[in-house]
């Protein structure tokens, strides 16, 4: 293969991965938005009986875990995002090419993690936060609630599958309710999520095969081995 025809090939893979980000990031945040502003916080409308929207924020990460101080939180996912970036486009120009749906599982989770920062960087800046059962507005005259980089994420995706009473003779648990599935989130956390599973069931030996992680450990016989082999 020639260097134009491995350049024109890491272009192709590179306007892919481009476009599932923009694409997750943009559907993100128009659910994002609406939501926002057609929901006041706590408000819940069923669709079906196993799936609502329910409008709640969080401070935290995915499925609105509160983990350590909020700046610092931000500006880790910002980092990642620049990390995964970086390593979509060594991906990306690797001249032995890379499996499509790796590329695919890496795109997800570098836009989930970039579509709750918007959250968290601007959306204290361009929704104020009113009372229930008033809506927020997006761009208010007063100003938003919180100031750059303190803006909390929009969640609203909520699926109680199915819930059941545990059995009295059960220690700690038991009469109480168990709900399956709690945790509410949106659609970047989703396409984390979907990213994660689908690397850990299906490309983890590859993921180990491509940096290397598998090789053997090396010793000076494997080594004048490998050299023979070479002058050969």
């Amino acid at each position: 293969m020639t260097d134009q025809e491995i350049s024109r090939r890491a272009i192709r893979r590179g306007i892919g991965a481009f476009l599932i980000v923009i694409a997750v990031i943009l559907l993100d945040q128009i659910l994002k938005i609406w939501v926002k502003t057609s929901f006041y916080l706590g408000e819940e409308q069923e669709i079906t009986s196993w799936f609502r929207l329910l409008f709640i924020e969080n401070n935290g990460m995915a499925f609105g875990m509160e983990i350590g101080s909020k700046l610092i939180l931000t500006l880790f996912r910002i980092v990642a995002v620049i990390a995964l970036i970086w390593y979509i486009t060594s991906l990306c120009r690797r001249k032995k090419g890379v499996r499509p749906g790796y590329l695919v599982c890496i795109s997800l989770i570098t836009a989930g993690a970039a579509g709750n920062i918007i959250d968290c960087v601007f959306y204290g800046q361009i929704f104020n936060n009113p009372m229930p059962p008033e809506v927020a507005q997006l761009f208010p005259p007063g100003g938003g609630y919180a100031p750059l980089f303190f803006g909390r994420v929009v969640d609203m995706l909520y699926f109680p599958l199915f819930s059941f009473v545990w059995p009295e003779w059960i220690p700690f648990v038991g009469g109480n309710e168990f709900l399956f599935f709690q945790p509410v989130f949106n659609l970047a956390d989703a396409a984390i999520s979907v990213g994660v599973i689908a690397l850990i069931l299906f490309y983890s030996h590859y993921m180990s095969d491509l940096h290397g992680w598998n090789k053997p450990a090396t010793t000076p016989e494997s080594d004048l081995l490998e050299q023979r082999d070479r002058k050969e």
